[in-house]
């Protein structure tokens, strides 16, 4: 009896060769062997991948700047998505890509406005933790908040300048799961600002060639990696406190210790899209690069707000070679991303089978999902209601700030047609960032006394997610959610000192907004483009005026450009007000590198906005909305030029003035609100 106990436990320490049997109980001793064990080798199982992505503080269904249902975001919504992918898959792990503490009213008021303190839970973490995720990336916009706000609300203790010794800093609220990122490090300690990696422990049922269903363990190894551009977008909170390194080394770094240690899944969680170009470093999406080093399992990206996979999509960065956007791989990698804001959840199948020590995974039987919370109807799913509840307080905190009252409008300030000259939402924000550095430089920059100050601005609500994605400020009086409205991100307010040649390429970069148009084609054309709406810098003041010819190549279009009536010398110097995003290289424009800042401000546009609708008090259409720097060059199509817009929105364009706008087709067919309008190219306004 006493060998049959022993035979027992040396069963049981086999570990994840044996999974049942292993019961050392003294009222079953008996002098006859026990029976055989169930082992694990052969044994497959099906483990779901999910992904939320760009969040962005999303929680709710629900717009701050209208203060409205939106139907269309929120994790609460994504929840519903989520608790049925669990029913469906038993084994799952479910991770966020990043972009996840900032891009709503409700994050800046946790922010800025009313900073939580270090025993308070960030909401967008506190619904996360309530739904039980596994594990995180980190997204270039968790730097914008700084180091010691990032530092407090997800409780890493960093070790980097500006920010208390981790020895004197408390223990704060925050995630309840693992956050990843192996390619940002502390310049003060030489190590990584996060863990970059870890291993997740799960687990899951699997059945074995018998047809037998038993439990086990995998060992699931997640690794994160973000945008090396965070140097240059947040400068002013990360300069000489953090410094990157290139993913594609991270992970040839860290994953072999990764599989060392047991993982026998690896997960590249990466915050970026797609790029195909040689191989930098400094690669803004280097998920194409990453896919290729060895040992990589699955991805999870982002960053572009894109869905993949996606059969029908014409974004560049899924249609090069080594992507499958049908089923969703890059170079044979099971890779998934889901928009954002909380639009989609990503679902990675993966079949796995356990080769005797390991668990492997079979990626010929792996299935990718992009799934919607827009129903084929175009109906949503219904939200979770215990989303809402948990986060009640900070909800109807950050409605209240947003009402606060600062000035009144005589116009409807709005970007419905933005792209065809409309100044009214893009004016106020060009006004208030003259005025701040305007300012500023009288103050403290004599030298630059006496360049031109300019400003440009972009409508940053420009329709991508749909009729609902627009600026829209109603006449009357304007509050905080209306400056908001007008101004979307928490960027802050840069001066860059150009040169005529600069103030031209800046504007062929922007022009890429429009599609090459054809006069002689007789079908229909698309004016826009796929070039971001917020990267269509343009410029609202009478002093400088130029033309836009979109018959013309992409960097021949910027014609007439002149300032005061006189055209502009090449070499002919002006300052620039703008946001640090651009004056740092977001967008890529040539020259726009941060070497040709002079002044980065510590406070936000969005601030300086409202700062100056405060002094102004009263906002008119003559004197705030009605200065256009810029017409399209007058050529007559044979066929129609068109571009989309939310419907029911033609009179905004005529209160413009904008008349050579009309309506060609009321509804679009995409289901997301938006009509086709045409303009009459040949008719200048």
């Amino acid at each position: 009896m006493q060998k049959t106990k022993i035979a027992l436990v040396v069963s049981c320490l086999m570990g994840m060769t044996v999974l049942q049997g292993c019961n050392d109980d003294d009222d079953n001793d008996h002098d006859t062997p026990p029976p055989a064990a169930t082992t694990l080798k052969g044994a497959q199982a099906t483990v779901a991948l999910l992904e939320t992505s760009d969040l962005h503080s999303n929680i709710l269904s629900y717009d701050y700047f209208k203060l409205a249902e939106d139907k269309s975001i929120g994790l609460e919504r994504t929840a519903s998505l989520i608790a049925h992918a669990r029913k469906q898959f038993t084994n799952n792990i479910l991770l966020d890509n990043g972009d996840t503490i900032q891009g709503s009213a409700l994050a800046d008021f946790q922010a800025t406005v009313n900073p939580i303190q270090c025993n308070q839970t960030l909401a967008i973490y506190k619904i996360m933790n309530l739904l039980k995720f596994d594990g995180s990336g980190i997204g270039n916009h968790e730097f914008n908040y700084g180091l010691p706000f990032l530092n407090q609300v997800t409780n890493h203790k960093f070790d980097v300048d500006g920010v208390n010794s981790p020895a004197s800093q408390p223990n704060c609220s925050g995630p309840q799961f693992p956050q990843v990122l192996a390619n940002v490090y502390s310049a003060k300690t030489k190590q990584p600002l996060f863990k970059p990696y870890k291993i997740i422990d799960k687990q899951i049922t699997a059945t074995t060639p018998d047809g037998k269903m038993v439990t086990s363990t995998i060992k699931i190894g997640i690794i994160g990696f973000t945008p090396p551009q965070i140097l240059n977008w947040d400068k002013r909170w990360l300069e000489g406190k953090v410094y990157t390194v290139g993913a594609k080394e991270a992970a040839e770094q860290y994953i072999p210790k990764m599989k060392a240690e047991g993982a026998d899944i690896v997960v590249v969680i990466s915050h970026g899209g797609l790029d195909n170009r040689e191989y930098s470093p400094s690669m803004e999406n280097g998920s194409y690069h990453l896919s290729k080093v060895k040992d990589v399992d699955a991805m999870l990206i982002g960053h572009s707000h894109d869905t993949f996979p996606n059969k029908d999509s014409t974004s560049a960065q899924f249609n090069i070679a080594g992507v499958d956007k049908v089923k969703g791989t890059v170079n044979g990698i099971p890779t998934v991303m889901s928009s954002f804001w909380g639009k989609v959840l990503g679902v990675i199948q993966l079949n796995v089978t356990y080769d005797g020590k390991k668990w492997v995974v079979d990626k010929t039987k792996t299935v990718v999902e992009a799934r919607s919370t827009q129903n084929a109807d175009k109906s949503f799913i219904e939200v979770d209601p215990s989303i809402a509840k948990a986060i009640e307080t900070e909800h109807q905190d950050t409605i209240k700030y947003v009402k606060t009252p600062i000035g009144a409008t005589d116009f409807n300030m709005s970007s419905y047609f933005a792209d065809v000259g409309d100044p009214t939402a893009i004016e106020i924000v060009n006004q208030a960032q003259t005025a701040y550095v305007t300012h500023y430089v009288k103050a403290n920059l004599p030298q630059y006394a006496q360049l031109p100050i300019l400003s440009v601005s972009a409508p940053f609500k420009s329709g991508f997610a749909g009729g609902a994605d627009y600026t829209d400020v109603n006449a009357g009086n304007v509050a905080i959610n209306n400056a908001a409205d007008l101004y979307l991100f928490p960027n802050t307010v840069y001066a860059v000192k150009v040169a005529g040649s600069d103030l031209k390429n800046w504007l062929e970069t922007a022009a890429k907004r429009f599609n090459q148009i054809d006069p002689n084609k007789t079908t229909a054309q698309n004016l826009i483009s796929t070039f971001p709406g917020y990267n269509f810098d343009m410029f609202t003041s009478a002093d400088l005026s130029y033309e836009i010819d979109v018959t013309q190549a992409v960097n021949n279009r910027i014609k007439n450009l002149k300032y005061k009536g006189t055209a502009i010398n090449p070499t002919q110097e002006f300052i620039v007000a703008t946001n640090n995003y651009r004056a740092s290289g977001g967008g890529n424009f040539p020259g726009l590198d941060g070497t040709k800042t002079i002044y980065a401000a510590p406070d936000a546009n969005r601030d300086a906005l409202i700062s100056y609708i405060k002094n102004i008090k009263n906002m008119t259409r003559v004197n705030n909305g009605s200065h256009r720097s810029w017409t399209f060059s007058p050529v007559t199509t044979a066929g129609a030029v068109i571009f989309t817009s939310a419907q029911n929105k033609l009179a905004h364009a005529q209160a413009a003035g904008l008349n050579n706008i009309s309506l060609y087709q009321a509804d679009d067919g995409s289901g997301k609100g938006l009509a086709i309008y045409k303009i009459d190219l040949a008719k200048a306004n």
